[in-house]
């Protein structure tokens, strides 16, 4: 009888253990899917050999004031979430915290989605591979990471394979390339000072209260410079009849993009989204070459191939990181509690001193 008992015991406990597991990969899953949706789909709406409407702030704002008008009701109304109250957002916070990082948002989105009217899929996911690099030396910059001479060499080589795929790149277009680098810039920077101006200051926003904050904030910032690059464009084209079943579809696949990195981060870490994020790039480099018609040449492959060793190594040192964290985090827990103990067995030698006494 103990036996079976054990054994539906480590049953339970295995199964308990699967179903977490599946689950796991099941938010991997959605957040690949819809994170490679929404870069086709946007793809597909800006290429002039497609869809054909080369507006990237157009659809951006698009995208914002759709996530914006969501997540208001979520928070709002329906009360899905709460919005932070320790601390609380107060006018100066949102000033000095959030309007920042939302100017950084508009242009890292402005920038990345006009780079897909220059540029193949394929080779945009490429330059991705820099992020790592951006975010490592802007965290050196503002004092956020330490500065160590291996990751330095790891950095280097992650660029040294970009520059290797870049060179080997069929399609190249300077304009495609300094705006994607550029986007990769803006969000490497928006990172870093989310850590910076939020998370130092105790504040946690999930993607829906991020949105609820961020998103009309982003839109503001882009009225600017959609007047001045695009209205008068979108003006000269006046017989343009949007279709609002695809630009209501696709700004839905962003809306849920956001609600998957909830889920993934919040049931598992951001350090899987970024091992999911390569498997999802190597898939997008395989789409854009199969079916796409995107031509990706050895040399681009030996390059990025480069480039993925760089970044696999750089999770792997981020995941020892963290792991030391967690194992010194335990035993730190561990000696408070023997020194509780410790203090409890003390106090009671001495009480019953007292009453030998």
């Amino acid at each position: 009888m103990g036996r079976d008992g054990g054994g539906g015991g480590a049953g339970g406990m295995s199964e308990s253990v699967l179903r977490k597991v599946l689950l796991s990969y099941c938010y991997v899953a959605v957040w690949i899917f819809l994170s490679f949706s929404v870069i086709v789909y946007n793809k597909y709406i800006l290429d002039p050999k497609m869809y054909n409407w080369p507006f990237p702030i157009s659809l951006t704002m698009v995208h914002m004031a759709f996530c914006s008008s969501l997540a208001v009701a979520l928070v709002r109304v329906l009360r899905v979430v709460d919005l932070p109250t320790s601390p609380a957002m107060t006018p100066q916070l949102y000033t000095s915290s959030v309007i920042p990082i939302g100017a950084l948002y508009a242009m890292s989105l402005w920038f990345s989605n006009s780079a897909y009217i220059y540029l193949s899929v394929s080779f945009i996911q490429m330059l991705k591979a820099l992020m790592p690099v951006a975010v490592y030396s802007i965290g050196v910059l503002f004092k956020k990471e330490t500065f160590r001479s291996s990751s330095m060499l790891n950095m280097l080589s992650i660029s040294f394979g970009v520059a290797i795929a870049a060179y080997g790149e069929a399609r190249f277009d300077l304009r495609g390339v300094a705006l994607q680098l550029a986007a990769v810039a803006f969000e490497a920077t928006r990172l870093v000072l989310i850590q910076i101006l939020l998370t130092s200051k105790g504040i946690s926003l999930n993607p829906i209260t991020s949105l609820y904050y961020v998103a009309p904030c982003c839109l503001c910032f882009l009225v600017v410079p959609w007047a001045f690059v695009e209205l008068p464009r979108l003006r000269a084209v006046g017989t343009f009849q949007p279709d609002f079943f695809i630009f209501g579809t696709n700004s839905l696949c962003a809306f849920a993009l956001n609600l998957a990195v909830f889920l993934l981060v919040g049931k598992t870490s951001a350090l899987t989204m970024n091992v999911a994020g390569v498997v999802k790039d190597w898939l997008l480099i395989a789409f854009s070459w199969s079916v796409i018609r995107d031509t990706v040449t050895p040399i681009n492959l030996f390059g990025y191939g480069i480039a993925f060793l760089g970044v696999a190594y750089y999770n792997h040192v981020k995941l020892q990181a963290l792991k030391a964290k967690e194992a010194q985090k335990k035993a730190s827990q561990a000696d408070e509690e023997a020194g509780s103990l410790l203090q409890e067995r003390d106090g009671h030698g001495d009480r019953k001193s007292d009453n030998q006494a």
